[in-house]
């Protein structure tokens, strides 16, 4: 059981570790401007020595009519760092076309998710395809021009390889509670098994929800989705509650007799702006699109116990713009732990930035708290 003690410790180092004023662009946008942003991936270490981020360059549109109000979700990239993340290049690209599977044409491309696996490297990838049906009695929901989101897998035995591998189908709904399924992240528990964790929208788009699936250490499959394991909150989470990564750190940093595991996630209380009142507190509030961050956690990879720590507040707001701080991801490496998201600007536009605590610092940090 993790108690509010080590709550408050874990809440500490987040809030160092996610932190507004420090962090550092690492990719801009296409353009500096509101709809325009990248990220919504992850990074990985490979075995040539480079650090590699997976995300999505995002130009402006409008989801509720397709491609007939911008580009949307415009390009999947890959970068790499041969410098420890001080600086990326891009190596891959990969266009909605390069990504069309079944005779299904991607509309848009959403969260993406690296994975190193025995040798081989995977790439998931959410898209928006047109070609698939609403079920029977919801046809007129959706939208022209619009598409479903489903879930591929692309693996490769290098990162150069996942240009021309082929694109597989992974997860797809045709359940009008979870028709949606986007924005993947991968998670590997101490035992070897993969849980992939991802989110979902009902047919109606009124809410972002999380669900997972896992996959036992030497399969090569994944089981069924759990869609029901972490509600969405009351307060500012109320619409959005959608797990965007997974951070292990181990017990004994916190004087816990477990590893513990803090969970990002980003939430929003509406769908579209709020209509505030000009004589009550002005807060952000999140929205579709520009969603802010909360933080939840379990112990001993036991997803299944995960509860929220940000129950009244987010946690993760930018100081610019609408706020927006979202697609939060960690990765862990010997000497550091490296954080990157998506953050509003004055201009309205997303780059992905970065920061990052060495293990001494995080380790400070925590006794400090």
């Amino acid at each position: 059981m993790i108690n509010d003690t080590v709550n408050q410790k874990i809440t500490t180092l987040a809030g160092a570790l996610i932190d507004q004023h420090k962090a550092c662009t690492i990719v801009e946008p296409y353009a500096d401007e509101p709809g325009f942003w990248f990220g919504g991936g992850n990074m990985i270490a490979a075995d040539d020595g480079g650090l590699y981020i997976a995300g999505r360059f995002r130009n402006s549109g409008d989801a509720r009519t397709g491609v007939g109000k911008g580009a949307r979700g415009l390009e999947l990239a890959i970068f790499c760092s041969r410098d420890g993340g001080r600086s990326f290049e891009k190596t891959i690209s990969f266009s909605k076309d390069d990504l069309n599977t079944d005779g299904k044409q991607v509309v848009s491309i959403e969260g993406v998710a690296l994975h190193v696996l025995d040798g081989a490297v995977e790439l998931f990838v959410s898209t928006e395809k047109s070609g698939i049906d609403y079920p029977a009695g919801l046809e007129d929901h959706k939208k022209p021009g619009t598409g479903v989101w489903t879930i591929d897998r692309i693996e490769a035995a290098s990162i150069e390889g996942l240009k021309h591998a082929p694109v597989q189908p992974l997860i797809a709904s045709t359940d009008p509670e979870f028709l949606h399924v986007k924005d993947p992240v991968v998670h590997t528990n101490d035992n070897g098994d993969t849980i992939l964790f991802f989110c979902s929208h009902p047919f109606s788009w009124t809410s972002s929800n999380s669900a997972y699936c896992i996959r036992p250490a030497g399969k090569r499959e994944f089981g069924d989705p759990v869609f029901d394991f972490f509600p969405r909150g009351n307060i500012w989470d109320v619409t959005v509650s959608r797990i965007t990564d997974v951070l292990s750190i181990p017990g004994e940093v916190f004087k816990h007799p477990e590893t513990v595991q803090m969970v990002f996630y980003d939430g929003a209380e509406c769908i579209r702006r709020h209509d505030e009142n000009s004589r009550a507190v002005s807060r952000p509030r999140g929205y579709s699109c520009e969603e802010i961050a909360g933080l939840a956690v379990y112990a001993n990879d036991r997803v299944d116990k995960i509860r929220r720590i940000s129950n009244l507040n987010p946690l993760f707001i930018s100081p610019w713009g609408t706020g927006c701080s979202r697609y939060i991801h960690t990765f862990s490496l010997p000497d550091k732990v490296i954080a990157m998201w998506q953050q509003s600007q004055t201009t309205g536009a997303q780059p992905l930035v970065m920061h990052s605590l060495s293990w001494d610092e995080i380790r400070s940090i925590v006794k400090g708290a």
